[in-house]
């Protein structure tokens, strides 16, 4: 049970930097060139990891680099870009919210993990939190970004899926940086192609880059593909709900916001579909490995049992 509360705390890095992404993004990177601005968050931090972990892909894993970075680096990062600069942030979170039933759905589609009883409770009770928290009815809302934002939902869920069903024999800081260093060069060419040479930076941009590549990214990302590798797709994607609420505490905290009755609500209701989409805890072993966790999470085997064998459901 202390393993698994170590990779929650460890996975809830990530949402937790994704909360501050959308706020950077959207007050100080240029508005209009999104496919610049996903190539410059990507590139740069799968070369740092690749500095830090030098290895190379092999084999499957090269191929399987271009997919997972197409999937969830390219697209998913100018379709965030898009959604960032055309929606409010409140809009934009509640959309993302989605992302753990979307999660649980292919998980069971892709990697046969059942989703469990308390992590549907949890998704439904963290969307409600997250709509309490953030729809209040007084922005606007664009279409487009509604729809770029779904996409990223969509685009993403998969992808992260699929990292968790072929990363179980890829270290994952490597496939991490594998995956961000595809991304980052699929967008480099298509970048120059619409949006033309680079352009000048202001000192404000240059940071905000630096602070999105090196936290949103570089680290964000190598935390949430260690708790897929370690932690059932239905949990991680139910700590994804920490995005939005780490969005409403930063513009409580920027914005000196007061927190109302309701978004205090929200926020709890949040907190509590996070809890229950906690791992179950693992009953007692005996000769053989324990079918409690894996039964509670709806897995047909441990999560050792699939670590060593890459054909079971997903990694352990």
């Amino acid at each position: 049970m202390e393993a698994n509360v170590r990779w929650v705390a460890l996975t809830a890095i990530a949402p937790v930097a994704w909360g501050t992404n959308y706020f950077v993004t959207h007050e100080y990177l240029p508005a209009d060139r999104p496919l610049s601005g996903a190539a410059l968050r990507a590139l740069p931090a799968g070369l740092l990891l690749l500095a830090v972990r030098g290895q190379r892909p092999r084999g499957a894993w090269w191929w399987r680099s271009a997919v997972l970075g197409l999937l969830n680096v390219s697209v998913f990062f100018v379709l965030v870009y898009v959604a960032s600069q055309l929606l409010p942030t409140s809009v934009a979170a509640t959309v993302m919210a989605v992302s753990p039933l979307t999660m649980m759905l292919i998980a069971w589609l892709v990697v046969s993990e059942r989703p469990s009883a308390t992590h549907l409770s949890g998704a439904v009770v963290g969307l409600a939190g997250v709509c309490l928290m953030l729809l209040t009815g007084v922005e606007g809302v664009s279409v487009p970004g509604v729809l770029a934002s779904a996409a990223a939902m969509l685009m993403s869920s998969f992808g992260y899926v699929l990292a968790k069903r072929w990363s179980a024999d890829a270290d994952v800081l490597a496939s991490t940086a594998w995956q961000l260093t595809a991304g980052g060069l699929f967008l480099l060419p298509v970048a120059a192609a619409v949006e033309g040479p680079p352009a000048a930076l202001s000192l404000s941009e240059i940071l905000a880059f630096v602070y999105v590549g090196l936290i949103a990214t570089a680290l964000a990302f190598a935390a949430w593909f260690t708790g897929l590798r370690h932690l059932p797709a239905g949990t991680v994607g139910l700590i994804g709900l920490l995005n939005p609420f780490t969005g409403v505490l930063l513009g409580t905290a920027v914005a000196a916001e007061v927190l109302t009755v309701r978004q205090l609500c929200g926020l709890a209701l949040v907190l509590a579909g996070v809890v229950l989409g906690r791992p179950a805890r693992a009953g007692r072993r005996g000769g053989g490995r324990t079918r409690t966790r894996a039964v509670a999470d709806g897995r047909p085997g441990s999560g050792e049992d699939s670590a060593r064998d890459p054909s079971r459901c997903g990694p352990g």
